[in-house]
């Protein structure tokens, strides 16, 4: 029965532009580096004697913001789909139950944003070939880059699903999710319990599989909690 509600969640997005969504943003973290390097490239590579490891660095800058505020998109406009055509109560009428429903949600997001991460890290690797900036080739890093900062983004995808599905008005997932991005601009700065710090990988051990860990572990928490919320409650 979930597989059917995936399935047909994902039928709703077809043409909604969520796909389009997943392609753009990472394009768009790896575009700020083609603009930054065909400007300055000279001047870069001088910066730091590990040329990849300082372009990963620049990269993964914005990586932070873009999976914040990607999350906050993505979770308000698969709600959105229910919300303008009133189907919620359609929906709970028929033979499934409700923690299936917002189940469906939460793995079509959570699939958008792996795939998101796919793209980063081909776009990332990508260039990085095309600046011809040596070798090895640090295939692991780029993983890590990657695929580390969604996987720490967990608790703040299960919060803003949450807040998205019992909201009645979706300027509040919005409105919490630009903050959440303006947060995790300044990541550093925050302390290491902030959730929105996480997917910058950065904490005050300088190990960033902890971020990994804590992410996985608070997220699996939150979608729990905002899971069985939204199965007490009643359908919007």
């Amino acid at each position: 029965m979930i597989r059917n509600l995936i399935v047909t969640d994902f039928l709703k997005i077809k043409r909604k532009g969520f796909w389009l969504l997943s392609f753009l943003g990472p394009l768009g973290v790896v575009a700020m580096q083609m603009v930054n390097y065909g400007v300055r490239k000279d001047y870069l590579l001088k910066q730091s004697n590990d040329d990849w490891g300082y372009y990963l660095d620049n990269v993964s800058t914005f990586t932070p913001l873009a999976i914040v505020l990607g999350i906050a998109i993505l979770t308000s406009l698969i709600v959105s789909v229910e919300d303008e055509t009133n189907a919620w109560k359609q929906l709970i009428a028929l033979p499934v139950s409700k923690i299936n429903v917002y189940l469906s949600k939460f793995a079509v997001v959570f699939s958008l944003l792996f795939f998101s991460s796919c793209f980063l890290m081909i776009f990332t690797l990508g260039f990085g070939v095309f600046l011809d900036l040596g070798k090895p080739i640090p295939y692991f890093e780029i993983f890590k880059y990657s695929f580390y900062p969604f996987l720490a983004a967990f608790p703040v995808l299960a919060l803003q699903l949450w807040i998205a599905v019992v909201s009645q008005n979706q300027g509040i997932p919005i409105t919490i999710g630009i903050v959440g991005t303006i947060l995790a601009f300044t990541g550093s700065a925050l302390p290491d319990w902030m959730i929105w710090k996480w997917p910058s990988l950065v904490n005050e051990w300088d190990n960033p599989i902890l971020n990994v860990v804590f992410g996985i572990t608070i997220g699996c928490m939150l979608y729990i909690v905002g899971m069985l919320d939204f199965n007490r409650r009643d359908v919007k």
